[in-house]
């Protein structure tokens, strides 16, 4: 698998998790700029480019949708993943009505998260144009993207 030279914007307030998850990320060619608050994120989002937004859903300011509803009234192209305990259908649904294009379940291991990075950056860069908000950028359809130690569960939504 060819990884990415990806720019991440991470915004997660457990700074455990901030920095395994950077660990892995930066492992694999990706230069990660780690927040521990959505405000913080989105001045950054604001004032910078990155290749994908990775995002948790419970942080204590604001909730992950809320702060991809914010990021996604300014830029509607980079690529949103969800990384969070947040882990019912609910949760996943309304992360995807919020603008991403995909939701990982903690604790995910580092091969799933190392995978659906890559491919988010990997299909935006490949089609020139960044994906449409809530929509898988090959088939078009939404998804959804679980997973439990050790398996990945890969749900796809058919808005048919």
């Amino acid at each position: 698998m060819q990884y990415p030279n990806a720019r991440i914007l991470y915004a997660e307030d457990d700074a455990d998790t901030r920095e395994v998850v950077t660990v892995i990320l930066e492992g694999k060619n990706c230069q990660v700029i780690a927040t521990e608050s959505a405000a913080e994120a989105l001045r950054l989002a604001r004032a910078e480019h990155f290749d994908l937004y990775l995002i948790d859903n419970w942080m204590p300011d604001v909730s992950g949708v809320r702060l991809c509803e914010q990021l996604r009234q300014f830029d509607q192209h980079t690529p949103v993943l969800f990384y969070s305990g947040a882990a019912y259908e609910t949760d996943r649904e309304s992360a995807l009505a919020s603008g991403a294009q995909g939701y990982l379940v903690k604790p995910a291991d580092g091969d799933a998260l190392i995978a659906e990075v890559s491919r988010l950056v990997s299909d935006s860069r490949r089609s020139g144009s960044q994906p449409t908000i809530g929509e898988n950028p090959v088939s078009g359809s939404r998804q959804l993207i679980s997973s439990t130690v050790p398996t990945v569960t890969v749900n796809v939504l058919n808005n048919s």
